[in-house]
């Protein structure tokens, strides 16, 4: 059984494609591929259909990972099909527990860097958007750091449905 991962940030088109990709190459670079399925979604859907922000992509393909990502909104039938919604900062967590339809669902939704032991008090990935190319930089750190802790907790997972 598959286990499905989806990461959400505002308009998936920055932070969210940017953590999907880096996790993606984690889980293939674990071969957890095919055990596991990798997704994003923004809370809203102003840039449904777009590509990644193009500082996204740059970023992305300078390190190495795959930066192919079509924007859509997350909604709320998702909840039955992914076993774990990974939202990049406090008010995303807010926005999807808001939509979740029952308790388990809420429970289902964690912050990236909640991943991250070195992370401190201050769980968000702050927005790249409005800034220069050092944003991404930064966001792409912070992905990084946490994609080691959600990697060995999903491993966990998929192990004990495999088991």
């Amino acid at each position: 059984m598959t286990y499905r991962v989806c990461f959400v940030c505002t308009g998936n088109i920055c932070r969210s494609p940017m953590a999907a990709s880096v996790f993606r190459a984690r889980v293939e670079e674990a071969g957890l591929d095919g055990l596991v399925e990798v997704d994003s979604a923004g809370t809203g859907g102003w840039h449904e259909g777009d590509p990644a922000d193009p500082r996204t992509v740059s970023v992305l393909e300078e390190h190495g990972y795959d930066s192919e990502h079509t924007a859509r909104q997350f909604r709320t039938s998702w909840f039955e099909r992914v076993d774990l919604v990974v939202a990049l900062d406090a008010g995303h967590m807010k926005a999807l527990r808001r939509l979740a339809p029952t308790a388990d669902d809420v429970a289902k939704v964690r912050l990236l860097r909640s991943y991250d032991p070195a992370a401190g008090e201050d769980l968000d990935v702050p927005d790249p958007y409005y800034g220069d190319r050092d944003g991404f930089e930064e966001c792409l750190t912070m992905v990084e750091s946490a994609s080691t802790g959600l990697l060995t907790a999903v491993r966990e997972k998929v192990e004990g449905r495999t088991a």
